[in-house]
């Protein structure tokens, strides 16, 4: 089969696309035929060794998928790496079928973005009804997501975004104020006066200063939940911080409930395929390339000038 193997970590020219054997299903996984594999700044942090979870080379990156069961059912899948190419092998309790009327490009991002998005809202930032919360990256692949799920759930959403154009489309999808991101300096200023003032609830994926600079905002018993570094520096948190204001802090990244049996990843796919079915939860494109584009769909994504969800078609030569 076709895949994109990675032999070094690097910039996107370390992604090249090579004939390597078939995947192998492990006992509890099944094979899938890939249609189309999603594309998400994890793969970023693979590529360039910033992961979570170590990475043995060679690799073949892609964390989930759209594609076709033996028994021809059109499934979207979340991997453990092997995305991005023709075949690959999934765990059983990690596919789920899609219903008739959502595409393959509608698919594609809810089982990984979606998921992520849908978990950090509810499960860890517990968000209600007429609350606040900060959400940056919003016209992201997993932030034009939160933005429209907190937007359905009451939630009044400030958006952070660093251009006019990511802005004006964070406005569309719901968002109650907008807020310049491109320049960290100034930021928790611009965020408060954007809401109006504390906020309850924020996410935060960049680090550095920036997750400084949205602590700042919270309120007394505000909820920060950091899902991500995309800057490249990790930053602490004092306990001082935390207590001045009992800020609750949390991390969160979606592997660790790919192992819970009480299927909460279950009700929260049927959830998102409801909303994209009913059109209450719109899928942003941000472009689909052909499987040997993967470095340029990469280098989109670290110029960050691209919006909503890159994907892979394994498919089209």
């Amino acid at each position: 089969m076709r895949a994109i193997v990675m032999r070094e970590f690097g910039g996107p020219e370390v992604l090249r696309l090579e004939e390597v054997a078939d995947p192998e299903p492990a006992r509890g996984q099944i094979p899938l035929e890939v249609r189309l594999a999603g594309v998400n700044y994890a793969d970023v942090h693979v590529r360039g060794n910033t992961y979570l979870a170590p990475v043995a080379l060679p690799y073949i990156p892609g964390n989930e998928v759209v594609g076709t069961t033996p028994d021809g059912k059109r499934v979207v899948a979340l991997t453990q790496g092997g995305g991005y190419a023709e075949k690959v092998a999934v765990h059983r309790r990690l596919h789920w079928e899609v219903p008739d009327g959502i595409t393959d490009e509608q698919a594609v991002p809810l089982a990984l973005q979606g998921n992520s998005a849908y978990h950090l809202l509810f499960t860890v930032a517990r968000i209600t009804e007429g609350e606040t919360v900060v959400i940056p990256a919003a016209a992201g692949g997993v932030g034009s997501l939160a933005v429209q799920l907190a937007h359905r759930a009451g939630a009044r959403v400030v958006a952070l975004a660093s251009t006019t154009e990511k802005r004006q489309l964070a406005t569309e999808l719901g968002a109650a104020a907008v807020v310049d991101s491109s320049d960290e300096d100034g930021l928790a200023e611009r965020i408060l006066d954007a809401a109006g003032g504390p906020v309850q609830a924020a996410l935060e994926m960049t680090g550095g200063k920036t997750l400084h600079q949205t602590l700042e905002v919270l309120a007394p018993r505000g909820r920060l939940v950091v899902y991500g570094f995309a800057g490249g520096e990790l930053a602490d948190v004092s306990a001082h911080t935390l207590l001045q204001k009992s800020i609750t802090a949390a991390g969160f990244w979606l592997p660790h409930l790919y192992a819970d049996r009480t299927l909460p990843l279950a009700a929260s796919m049927r959830k998102l395929f409801d909303a994209v079915g009913n059109g209450t939860l719109k899928i942003v494109s941000g472009g689909t390339f052909p499987l040997a584009d993967a470095t340029k769909a990469h280098s989109m994504l670290n110029s960050r000038t691209g919006m909503g969800k890159f994907s892979l078609d394994t498919v089209t030569h």
